[in-house]
């Protein structure tokens, strides 16, 4: 009896201690952002702030450029994700129903591509976007944001597409449709759950993307808002009011896309990841 009941506490101790490891920075950062500046600098930490403000809001969004940074990175990683997603889909499909020579390697391709780093060719892309005169666009982000997420969605929308028996693409084809029409009508449909998940993952890839736009955009109008993150400086060191607040601002779109997208995203990856 003992035994049972340890088993069942050491468990739920363990994703506790986890589940307050992971959400207490995220609960600091939104706490920081609504306190005064004393509190933020005090010898002894105020867990829960008193004295409520929106001055740390209201400087972090008189920032320059503010929401123009905003719609470029608004821009940048829908754009991303819809790319990424509609040249995914048709990939996902070739690599499940069609044979042909290689395509084992190009799926080996794909994994490789998704594990290796991108930091270690940002010359190679500097070089390319600069010898073509693209510094300081929008474009060349949204073409490498797109190719970062691109082997990940192929590999999960694969899994799914593999789930689909090809009785049911057959039967529409008996039906009348073209092979088109099949995909579209019988295969798209069914393929919530992994474009949910894929595009979360997009989303929060193109979104939080940094190194990229530091090498390529100088413009201050032609960046992102991870580079507005890092304007709270003053002479006197950081201002971690506006920074909290800014820090805030800019995942509450990832929070919420996470919190109406979870169990479909969640399911998305498992399922996506064990099938085909």
């Amino acid at each position: 009896m003992k035994r049972s009941v340890l088993g069942r506490i050491w468990p739920n101790a363990t994703a506790v201690v986890l589940f307050v490891g992971f959400v207490f920075p995220v609960y600091w950062m939104f706490a920081t952002a609504f306190k005064p500046a004393g509190d933020i600098i005090a010898d002894d930490p105020v867990w829960f702030p008193t004295d409520v403000t929106f001055e740390h809001f209201r400087k972090a969004v008189a920032a320059d450029h503010f929401w123009t940074l905003v719609l470029n990175s608004v821009t940048v990683t829908v754009l991303s994700v819809v790319f990424s997603l509609v040249i995914a889909l048709f990939a996902a499909f070739a690599l499940t129903r069609m044979r042909f020579k290689g395509r084992r390697g190009l799926i080996v391709t794909f994994m490789l591509a998704q594990m290796a780093p991108w930091e270690v060719m940002i010359i190679a892309i500097y070089m390319i976007v600069r010898d073509n005169d693209m510094l300081d666009s929008l474009v060349p982000l949204t073409v490498f944001y797109t190719m970062m997420v691109l082997p990940l969605t192929i590999l999960t929308l694969r899994g799914y597409v593999a789930a689909v028996p090809k009785e049911l693409e057959e039967s529409a084809m008996v039906d009348g449709c073209n092979r088109f029409q099949a995909f579209v009508k019988v295969i798209f449909p069914l393929l919530a759950p992994g474009l949910m998940a894929t595009s979360l993952f997009g989303f929060i890839t193109a979104w939080n993307e940094f190194p990229l736009v530091l090498i390529l955009n100088k413009a201050n109008d032609k960046q992102t808002l991870p580079l507005w993150l890092s304007q709270f400086r003053t002479a006197f060191g950081d201002d971690w009011g506006a920074t909290m607040a800014a820090s805030s601002l800019f995942a509450l779109p990832i929070l919420i896309l996470f919190i109406f997208l979870q169990r479909k995203a969640v399911s998305g990856l498992t399922d996506g990841a064990v099938k085909g």
